[in-house]
């Protein structure tokens, strides 16, 4: 399969073999587990009413055992037992960062682990979501691209790592209570493993129950969806989520591009723009992040930072310099401070602000670009990802 083929839901969202038994209810809409509930025996006038008390319980309170919903009788607590689970995925292992960030590394349905990082900063607390095992897109600057795709994530992976970040940080709100006195987890970024764009209807509804008032109540300003630049699912993004979205940009020409973000070879620079200059007029989005990997002698001339200007004129914009997070394997180097420096500062004159991100979690491969399954390691070697990309040091 080429590596910009898209990847649809019905073909690798589910493990291949469904397990038998009861049905989880973590990642079903309102819609769904009201008609879930029905499908067990509720009456159809009382379901919705079932529905929103059961989602209160497991979104805003962090109960995971029908025993504890005390606002349900005894013999429906039972039947619920019967018929349904509350399960997240497993925490296999977590790992601390002497800044602070956390790193989990998390079993799934079929034995597959992914990575989930939170980064606490003084202000706030992000968690850094996946949303597929591996990842098709193979940019050759990622860690993550060296993992060949296995599946797409479920809406319940996806929410259930949030859950699980909650459950380690122990931010849930005591049971009765309906607001938070401090948020320890406070932004989602769906930049881990995956194109989340390639699993648009599991990150869809996983981010709609991080929104919903009623639970976990996250502003849809607080969630930002990092894309390579699947062009066709940014207009649905931002009419069906309308979070914050940045782009993996990374290049100011098709020919660089091509070889750092595979994917554009699809849709080149030129469409990725045309599409990202509708999304805030649609989304209401303040403005479009630009992340840009500095990696040195391939895209961080001043020529770049010029081009990139010329590029995103009347975009609403920040572009977020990223220094490049070295891994085992990578056929690039970190662009020195003084060149990032002076890139940053012509998109500083040119009126964008220009933050250079701060690197974060590298005593543990936490960083941006570092991720990678512990269960499927297989990285190739320098020689094989430089003639992959057509591109050596």
């Amino acid at each position: 399969m080429p590596a910009d083929t898209p990847i649809t839901q019905d073909v690798l969202t589910i493990p291949r073999k469904l397990p038998e038994g009861p049905t989880n209810i973590v990642g079903l809409t309102r819609a769904q587990l009201r008609e879930a509930l029905i499908g067990a025996g509720t009456p159809e006038k009382q379901a919705k009413m079932r529905a929103g008390q059961i989602w209160q319980w497991v979104y805003q309170w962090g109960v995971r055992s029908f025993d504890d919903m005390t606002n349900l009788s005894k013999a429906y607590r039972a039947k619920l037992t019967e018929k349904f689970v509350i399960e997240i995925p497993e925490m296999v292992s977590k790992h601390v960062s002497e800044d602070g960030t956390r790193k989990y590394l998390v079993r799934i349905a079929g034995g597959h682990e992914v990575e989930v990082v939170y980064i606490p900063e003084t202000d706030r607390g992000t968690l850094c979501v996946s949303s597929q095992v591996g990842c098709t897109l193979t940019c050759s600057f990622c860690h993550t691209g060296t993992q060949k795709l296995v599946r797409n994530l479920t809406a319940g992976e996806i929410i259930g790592q949030l859950m699980m970040a909650r459950d380690d940080l122990g931010e849930w709100p005591e049971q009765g209570t309906r607001t938070y006195e401090a948020r320890l987890l406070s932004n989602i970024v769906l930049m881990g493993m995956g194109e989340p764009l390639y699993n648009f209807e599991s990150v869809r509804d996983a981010m709609k129950i991080a929104m919903d008032p009623e639970g976990i109540q996250l502003s849809r300003r607080r969630i930002t969806l990092s894309t390579s630049g699947v062009v066709p699912e940014i207009a649905r993004t931002a009419e069906e989520i309308g979070c914050q979205l940045a782009v993996s940009f990374h290049a100011t020409t098709d020919d660089v591009r091509d070889k750092l973000v595979p994917i554009n070879k699809r849709w080149n620079i030129e469409a990725l723009l045309d599409a990202l200059r509708e999304y805030p007029k649609v989304s209401n989005s303040e403005r479009i992040t630009f992340e840009y990997v500095m990696l040195k002698d391939v895209n961080d001339s001043d020529e770049d930072a010029h081009r990139l200007m010329k590029l995103i004129k009347g975009i609403p914009a920040k572009i977020n310099l990223i220094p490049f997070n070295e891994w085992p394997g990578a056929p690039y180097e970190r662009s020195s401070n003084n060149r990032i420096r002076a890139f940053a500062d012509i998109v500083h004159k040119a009126g964008y602000s220009s933050p250079v991100r701060k690197p974060r979690g590298e005593d543990i491969m936490a960083a941006c670009g570092q991720l990678k399954s512990a269960t499927e390691r297989g990285r190739k070697s320098r020689k094989q990802i430089e003639a992959d990309t057509g591109i050596s040091n």
